[in-house]
């Protein structure tokens, strides 16, 4: 949809809808590109977590004039899936193929926004928001499932959760990144769980961690392109397995010294 100018309106509006006095012009800026956005005078609303162009300084940063919302619920996505803090462990054929991975970085920024926004600003596992004394973020997180007969791997869910619960749930990265003790820890809290239950659930979903890793998994993104988001085509099974192992070394790899 294209974004117009509208005569009276302090910016960008959609559809010749006319932006109120005093509201704000949010501009979609991606991560990277942030420092060139705020040279040209973008500013941060750090309650609603975007971007904004204050009043005079619209045309400078057109370029990032926001794209049509997305919907509160993408089509085809299930908020009830996957609820809750557990390990998610993705197979081995899937290691860092993504959401992220796979949309231009705006598209990706426009994700996360919605998820983030819709939460609440908090996480939908455990209730916390951003800490920065803490180094306490939010992070969107992919929910996946996984089709045996079809070997597809279904974007189902995007969640909103703490580095401290996005960390509990890729237990395994914690593990080859030192972090084990800390996800735990975080798991047994969060669920009140006592040690003995919260590594009988990583038990468990490492047996179907091993299970899954023996395919090779397709990747349907198909809740995005209802949106208007067209994912780049994503690697083939094989190339996500290589790939996956490749950037897992680098990943796990003392810093030179």
């Amino acid at each position: 949809m294209r974004v117009t100018s509208v005569r009276g309106c302090r910016g960008w509006c959609h559809c010749g809808s006319v932006r109120g006095v005093g509201e704000r012009a949010y501009v979609d800026v991606p991560f990277a590109e942030k420092d060139e956005a705020k040279r040209l005078g973008a500013r941060w609303d750090m309650a609603a977590r975007r971007w904004y162009a204050p009043p005079g300084r619209e045309a400078g940063l057109s370029r990032w004039a926001p794209a049509a919302p997305l919907p509160a619920v993408l089509p085809g996505e299930d908020r009830t899936f996957g609820s809750g803090l557990f390990v998610d462990l993705i197979p081995a054929s899937c290691w860092f193929t993504n959401v992220r991975s796979c949309v231009s970085a705006r598209d990706w920024d426009r994700l996360r926004t919605l998820v983030y926004g819709r939460a609440g600003n908090r996480c939908e596992a455990c209730g916390a928001g951003v800490n920065r004394e803490h180094q306490v973020w939010l992070e969107a997180h992919e929910r996946w499932d996984y089709h045996h007969a079809t070997r597809t791997q279904r974007l189902t869910r995007l969640v909103c959760l703490c580095t401290r619960c996005h960390q509990a749930t890729h237990f395994g990265y914690a593990e080859v990144t030192g972090r084990a003790e800390q996800a735990l820890a975080h798991l047994c809290a969060v669920n009140h769980w006592t040690r003995a239950d919260a590594e009988a659930h990583i038990a468990s979903a490492a047996s179907m961690w091993r299970l899954r890793s023996e395919t090779d998994w397709s990747l349907d993104l198909s809740i995005l392109t209802g949106v208007g988001i067209t994912p780049q085509p994503p690697p083939t099974p094989t190339q996500r397995r290589t790939q996956g192992a490749t950037d897992l070394d680098r990943s796990s790899s003392p810093p030179p010294r």
